[in-house]
C-alpha cells in the first residue's frame, strides 16, 4: 500500500468515527452528510487499490519473465529499525559515517518527504514507526493535544477559510416551481498557520551508548515524549489565555458555573464541552455541594478507576499547578514618611515628596518585588510583594472547536558533544526539534472562569 492509500485509509477510519459520534449526539443531518463524504473517500480508495494491484501484477509478470528481479527483503521490522536508527545516532556521536545497511533500513522506514528544502541540514529525522511510540508515551489525561483539533500539514505555512455562523444561518423558504432566492454571501474568516520549531537538548553520557539499542531508544523516547507534551500543552494554554483575555468570568458558586454552560456557551458547544483546571481549581469544585448536600462532581462511569464529571455531564481535566498556574493577587498599601514612598509599611528609596497619590501604576517583577511608577518614572524597589490570594483558572468549552494544532509530523535529532560542559564530562547533547503551530479557530467555544481564593493572614 502506497503513502497516498495509507493516508486515505486513515481518513476513512477517522470519518467512520466522526459519523458514530454525530449519531450518538443526535446530529443525524450532519451524520448523513459525513456518510456521503465517506462514500467518496471509499470510492477513491477502491480506484487507487485497483491501480496499485495492476502495478503489482505487472511487476510480478516482469519477475516471472526475467525482466525484473527482487532486491532486498522489504521493509525492516521494528526491532531492526530501532537498532539501525540507534546505530546512526551512535555514528554521529563517534564522528564517523553510519553503516550503509543501517542507512538503507532507516531510509526505507521513512514515510514522509523528509528531504524538503526547509528540512535540510538539521539532523536525523525520526521515522514514523518510532515516532508513534513517542506519541503513545504522550497519551495521558493531562495531554491537551488530544482535546483540540489536530491537522497534519506538509508545508511551513498556509491558510484555512472558516465560515462564520454556518450552523445558525438557515436556507430561505422556496415555493413550488419558484426560483431559489438569492442568499447573502457567506462570511468567511481566514485562519493562518506558521509552523514553528520548538526544541531542547538532552544530555546523555557515553556509557548509555554501551547499552542495548532498545534501552537507548526507550530512554530517548521517554524524554522526547515528556518534553513534546509539555511544550504542546504550553502552546495550547497560551492560546486559551489569549482568546479569553479580558473576558474572564467569576466562579463563586454553583449557579455561576451553570451560567457558563446554560447561557454563555452555545448549546451545541456546551454539549461537547470539557472543564480544564489545575489542582486548586479542582479542589474547589470537588468540595462544592448542591442544595441537597450532594457533591456536584460525580464519578465518570466510563472510567474504571478515576475521572469525574461536573454536574455528571462535563469531563474534568486536572493539570498540575506547574503546568496551569494560578494568578497571584496582591493588594499593596502605599503611604509616605513625608519624603519617601512606603509600601506595606516598608520605606523605599522612591522620592514621594508630593505624596503617595503620585503612584500611577505598579507591578511585580520576576524577583517578586514591587516596581512602581511615580510621576511618570518607573522605580524598582526591594519590597517583596505579599500574596493576598489567588485566581484559579477554569476553562469550560469545546477545545476541538476552539483550537487547531497544525502538526508538521516531523521530529529530528541532532548530536553535539562540543557544547558547554559536554566534552569535559564525556557527554553528548541530543538536540530534538518538534514542528507545529497552535491557532485559535472559534474564540466563542471556550469561556475562562476564575475562582478567587483568599490567603489567610
Amino acid at each position: 500500500m502506497n503513502k497516498e492509500m495509507q493516508k486515505l485509509l486513515k481518513q476513512i477510519n477517522d470519518k467512520k468515527n466522526e459519523i458514530k459520534s454525530l449519531v450518538a449526539d443526535g446530529k443525524l443531518d450532519k451524520a448523513r452528510a459525513a456518510k456521503e463524504e465517506l462514500k467518496g473517500l471509499q470510492e477513491k480508495f477502491d480506484l487507487l487499490f485497483d491501480l496499485d494491484e495492476e502495478e503489482r501484477d505487472d511487476i510480478e509478470d516482469k519477475i516471472e519473465g526475467g525482466s525484473a528481479k527482487i532486491i532486498g527483503g522489504g521493509k525492516a521490522d521494528k526491532k531492526n529499525l530501532v537498532k539501525s536508527f540507534v546505530n546512526i545516532i551512535k555514528a554521529g556521536f563517534l564522528h564517523r559515517e553510519p553503516d550503509d545497511d543501517d542507512v538503507k533500513v532507516y531510509k526505507d522506514a521513512l514515510t514522509s518527504e523528509v528531504g524538503l528544502e526547509d528540512e535540510k541540514g538539521i539532523g536525523v529525522t525520526i521515522p514514523e514507526d518510532i515516532r508513534t511510540d513517542i506519541i503513545a508515551l504522550r497519551r495521558s489525561d493531562d495531554n491537551l493535544e488530544q482535546y483540540v483539533n489536530t491537522e497534519g500539514v506538509t508545508t511551513k505555512s498556509g491558510t484555512r477559510n472558516i465560515e462564520v455562523d454556518a450552523d445558525s444561518v438557515p436556507f430561505d423558504n422556496v415555493d413550488e416551481a419558484a426560483d431559489f432566492p438569492e442568499m447573502d454571501e457567506p462570511k468567511f474568516r481566514q485562519i493562518e498557520y506558521k509552523i514553528k520549531k520548538k526544541g531542547g537538548i538532552l544530555k546523555i553520557t557515553a556509557e548509555l551508548f554501551e547499552d542495548t539499542a532498545a534501552n537507548i531508544m526507550a530512554y530517548i523516547n521517554k524524554w522526547i515524549a515528556k518534553k513534546t507534551k509539555a511544550t504542546r500543552n504550553m502552546m495550547i494554554l497560551k492560546v486559551l489565555n489569549k482568546i479569553t483575555e479580558g473576558k474572564e468570568v467569576v466562579i463563586s458558586n454553583i449557579d455561576s458555573l451553570k451560567d457558563v454552560f446554560n447561557e454563555m456557551l452555545d448549546p451545541a458547544i456546551a454539549a461537547t464541552s470539557v472543564v480544564i483546571t489545575n489542582q486548586s481549581g479542582f479542589n474547589y469544585l470537588d468540595k462544592l455541594k448542591d442544595e441537597d448536600g450532594k457533591y456536584i462532581l460525580q464519578k465518570d462511569p466510563t472510567q474504571a478507576t478515576k475521572g469525574k464529571l461536573l454536574f455528571g455531564e462535563y469531563p474534568i481535566i486536572r493539570l498540575t499547578k506547574r503546568t496551569l498556574k494560578s494568578e497571584a493577587i496582591y493588594n499593596p498599601q502605599f503611604d509616605t514618611d513625608e519624603t519617601h514612598l512606603k509600601i506595606d509599611g516598608q520605606v523605599t528609596d522612591v522620592d514621594a515628596t508630593q505624596g503617595a497619590a503620585d503612584v500611577q501604576s505598579w507591578r511585580v517583577n520576576e524577583k517578586g518585588c514591587y516596581v512602581v511608577t511615580v510621576s511618570g518614572q518607573e522605580h524598582e524597589t526591594s519590597v517583596k510583594a505579599k500574596t493576598t490570594g489567588f485566581k484559579h483558572p477554569v476553562f469550560c468549552g469545546d477545545l476541538h472547536e476552539a483550537i487547531t494544532l497544525f502538526d508538521r509530523n516531523v521530529l529530528t535529532i541532532d548530536l553535539n558533544d562540543k557544547g558547554a560542559g559536554l566534552w569535559e564530562k564525556d557527554m553528548t547533547g541530543v538536540k530534538v526539534r518538534d514542528r507545529f503551530d497552535v491557532v485559535a479557530v472559534d474564540e466563542a467555544a471556550v469561556i475562562k472562569g476564575q475562582i478567587t481564593e483568599t490567603v489567610a493572614g
